[in-house]
């Protein structure tokens, strides 16, 4: 047992399931159902966000026609495993998210006119926190018992073409969802020391 099962206020178990032994995938089986993907966004969504913003988008591609227009946008690599997942998930963040400010903010849209005059701003605080719940994603894959094999091998802007052409979301990362295989991943990666990574002040 490490310090963090010991502080943890969630039992041993869940520890490991979701971050201990928790491995990112590259090969997969069974399935994923309806229900169990739907699951995955009810846990994401409470994760937060400045504002309460929410700007991820999930976009699952589960029809042949869908799943071979995103293999073709992906690098060489990633190309099989996402061929063969259960699920694969299109995370990408709405670009128009602080258009829906009394829906995640009611009572309070003052801030809103920051963003309604600086496009970048708020291009960058919806990608950043997309980004943010795309973690919450990963660990909601986990979380149900599945293994998530996220990537950014990917040729973004073809990806968008094909599931958003009219610009509306911005894709950035893909995640391959479903029970590991037996030949899921090889020798585990080291991960940086608290004393590496971490510092008071």
């Amino acid at each position: 047992m490490t310090i963090a099962h010991d502080e943890a206020v969630i039992d041993a178990a869940a520890v490991d399931v979701i971050f201990a032994e928790a491995r990112t995938a590259d090969a997969f089986t069974g399935e994923v159902t309806d229900e169990q993907a739907r699951a995955i966004y009810e846990l994401t969504k409470f994760g937060p966000t400045a504002f309460n913003s929410q700007p991820l988008r999930v976009t699952y591609v589960r029809s042949a026609e869908a799943r071979a227009s995103l293999v073709d946008t992906l690098a060489k690599g990633n190309r099989a495993k996402t061929a063969s997942a259960p699920l694969v998930a299109i995370l990408s963040y709405d670009t128009s998210w602080h258009e829906r400010w009394d829906s995640f903010l009611p009572g309070y849209n003052a801030p809103k006119a920051m963003y309604d005059a600086d496009p970048e701003l708020a291009a960058s605080t919806g990608n950043n926190n997309a980004h943010l719940q795309a973690g919450y994603f990963i660990l909601a894959v986990r979380s149900l018992g599945f293994a998530a094999g996220p990537m950014t091998g990917a040729d973004f802007a073809a990806i968008d073409a094909v599931f958003f052409p009219d610009g509306g979301q911005k894709s950035f990362l893909v995640v391959n969802i479903g029970q590991p295989a037996a030949d899921a991943w090889g020798a585990a990666k080291p991960k940086f020391a608290y004393e590496d990574a971490v510092r008071t002040v």
